[in-house]
């Protein structure tokens, strides 16, 4: 799928919308102001803080549902930051991984050919993605990061989770001889060039990280072509337990 430019996005945006945040609020709403004046509300779909990502006045794109029963017709996507582009729908972090994984973007997955999404495991959980194949299994849990701070590190979380660190639990507990868990980092923020784990924000999320590795969870770090037409993972991102 290409554009004008040339540049070929594995997600592809239909149509996006500018306009003008006003304020995010109530965690999944956002007021914008349209290009014809007119100050709506859209849903913005990311439960973390978004420091940095939801500043007044900042350019966003929205996406328009054609679902007429919902409540709010647009969500957010995208933000111009100051430091560059950022796509602060989370979830779109699970279709740009599966995406480059099924295509042979991300090394190390041959021989794990069969791609599920939202699988039952551990207690109570649902693995992002799970691979498998004659190399056996491979556990996935995808992590959008959009916290860009001083020299372009990329901290997660950017609120506290007890969710995410249930996540490195359900990862380390599945690990066997034929089984594999991956710890995903997709780097949602066109400023960030490195990723580590935000201790000062989570510092029981950083230890459970930490915990997880030493058990054998492996992490991949990646960064993403972001545009208004599209986003593609593009390139691997050095990883640090703790900022260099």
């Amino acid at each position: 799928m290409g554009s004008r430019s040339g540049k070929v996005y594995s997600m592809k945006f239909d149509g996006l919308i500018q306009a003008r945040l006003v304020r995010r609020y109530k965690r999944f709403l956002a007021d914008v102001e349209m290009p014809g004046g007119e100050v709506i509300t859209v849903h913005c779909p990311n439960t973390g803080a978004m420091t940095g990502c939801a500043e007044p006045g900042s350019p966003v794109w929205l996406s328009t549902s054609t679902v007429k029963t919902r409540k709010y017709a647009h969500t957010l996507e995208l933000v111009e930051t100051a430091n560059g582009m950022a796509c602060v729908h989370s979830a779109m972090a699970n279709r740009v991984v599966r995406d480059a994984i099924a295509a042979g973007v991300v090394p190390g997955f041959n021989g794990y050919p069969d791609i599920s999404a939202e699988v039952k495991y551990g207690q109570g959980s649902r693995a992002d993605l799970l691979l498998s194949g004659p190399a056996g299994r491979v556990f996935v849990e995808i992590k959008s990061v959009t916290l860009c701070r001083n020299g372009g590190v990329g901290a997660f979380p950017d609120a506290v989770s007890e969710r995410a660190r249930k996540h490195l639990h359900e990862l380390q507990s599945v690990l066997a001889p034929d089984t594999r868990a991956l710890l995903f980092f997709c780097v949602f923020h066109a400023g960030i060039t490195s990723v580590s784990a935000a201790g000062d924000i989570d510092p029981a999320y950083r230890d459970a990280l930490a915990k997880a590795l030493d058990a054998g969870v492996e992490v991949q770090s990646w960064g993403a072509d972001i545009s208004h037409l599209g986003i593609s993972l593009a390139r691997p991102l050095p990883f640090f337990l703790d900022p260099p």
